[in-house]
Order: C-alpha cells, then structure tokens, then sequence
C-alpha cells in the first residue's frame, strides 16, 4: 500500500496531496473545481519538493491533479481581491509572480525528474507547469491554453516555459490567439510526451515514472542537471562543459558498475555513488 507523506497531519486535507509508493512520490492538486496557483497552492508544491530533494527513498515525483481540471492558472479572484489594497495590489503581484518563478524553476533544478500527468484542462500559468516539467504525459481529453490575452494579460511568465518546449510560430500562434488546443496538437507542438487514453494515463505514468526509479538516482540527477545548463550555452561551451560532465560520471561507482554489468551480461547493482 502507497505510503501517505504530509508536511503536517493536516496536509492530506491540504491543496497538494503527497503519495509516495516504490519511489514515485506523487503530488496530486487537490484543490477542486481549478486547482488554481494560489499562494497556499505554490508554497505547499514548493515545501513537498523540497521535502522530496532531501528523502533518499524519492526518486521520481509525479505532478497530477484531482477534479476535471489539471490547473487553471493563477488564483483570479485572489489576486483581484488585493485590487483593494493602497498599492491597487502591486505588492501582492509580485510576490505572486516571483512565487511562481520560484517553483517553476524548482522544479528545473529539482535533482529528480519530474512527470506531469495530465488530464483536463492546462491554463496560463498551469500550462506553464505542465510545460516546466521534465515530462509530460496526457490524456486524450486534456487541452491547453494560454489565453491572457483575451482578458487583457498577455501570458508573458507561462511564454519562458512554453517557447522553452514548442517553436517560436507555435508558441506565438497560442499566444496571440488564446485558442485552446488539443492534446493530440499539444503533442505536434512538443509540449507533452504522448496522449494516452484517459483509462490507462494512471498506469502509463506510473510505469513511466518507475522505469526511471530503477536507474541509478546519481546518474539521473547528473544527466538532468547537465541538460539544463548545457542548453543555456553557445555550442562549444556546451561541448567542453559536458565533456567534463561525461569524466566525471565515469568515475562514479555506479558507471563502473553500470558497464561492467553490460559487459559481463547481468543486472547492475545500483549503489547511487
């Protein structure tokens, strides 16, 4: 039976549910109808993954929602309630849109590999966390949107993670438009993995996310790490930095154990070293 984490007794009953079961720890949204981005939303993500970086027995995490909505994006009615503050709620904003800046990246830095599931919608700032994630695997009722514009708040944070994953036209296209698209399009656009019939999403990630639980944590999180931090570099710099990345990873036990298992035809033993 899956064992049931909380940051607090109280957490089960919180915005963000945590699992973990054989390694996956799941973080399920559980803040129905929208599942939006509020404050207490982003905090509760952002202490889990925290939580997650330091427990040893995590080893993928898995982001799902509960509800017919994946995300709907930022709290609205939250934040237009701060209208009424002196500042007209500036203050507020910001610490909105850097809370979210923090998560997301978060989740890029993160030491494991992160999976969205997604089924229903995944709007603004909640296809931003789709499209933040390592991977992304939906449903085939699910649909995405970036559709400030047509309420006079262009998506400008949710446009670094989408044109991060999709062409600048694509990226474009959905931002100037607002128009929702389809999971069979999102996959065109390379901003999920693969649809999958919402009958076998579950169990499709879940043999996903274990898959990779079976490697050796030590060399998923140097290969993650160096994904990231090559693609922010010029092609040479890219070459010498993994280069080096690429001496150091075969100097690791498990590497060594690794290719001796393949030569010598049995199962590695991973030790995470």
């Amino acid at each position: 039976m899956a064992e049931i984490l909380a940051i607090k007794p109280a957490a089960v009953e919180g915005p963000v549910v945590a699992q973990l079961d054989k390694g996956v720890l799941r973080l399920t949204l559980a803040n129905p109808p929208a599942n939006a981005l509020s404050l207490a939303v982003m905090a509760a993500l952002t202490v889990e993954l925290e939580r997650a970086s330091a427990d040893k027995a995590v080893r993928v995490i898995v982001l799902s929602a509960a509800g017919k909505v994946f995300c709907a994006g930022h709290d609205l009615k939250e934040m237009t309630a701060r209208r009424a503050d002196a500042d007209r709620g500036k203050a507020f904003f910001a610490e909105t849109f850097a809370a979210c800046a923090a998560l997301m990246q978060a989740i890029v830095r993160h030491p494991l590999p992160v999976i969205a599931e997604v089924d229903g919608l995944a709007t603004a700032a909640g296809l931003q966390l789709v499209a933040t994630c390592d991977l992304a695997i939906a449903s085939h009722e699910a649909t995405f949107c970036t559709p400030g514009v047509n309420i006079g708040l262009f998506c400008s944070t949710p446009m670094v993670a989408l044109s991060r994953n999709v062409s600048r036209k694509q990226a474009m296209e959905m931002l100037l438009t607002g128009e929702t698209i389809d999971a069979a399009t999102a996959k065109e656009f390379g901003l999920v993995n693969r649809v999958v019939p919402r009958e076998y999403l579950n169990q499709i990630v879940t043999k996903y996310a274990q898959t990779i639980a079976s490697k050796s944590s030590l060399v998923v999180k140097t290969g993650k790490e160096a994904f990231y931090a090559q693609a922010e570099m010029g092609l040479a710099d890219a070459y010498t930095y993994t280069g080096r990345i690429m001496v150091e990873n075969m100097l690791a036990r498990d590497a060594e154990e690794g290719i001796g298992a393949f030569i010598g035809k049995r199962k590695p033993e991973w030790t995470d070293e």
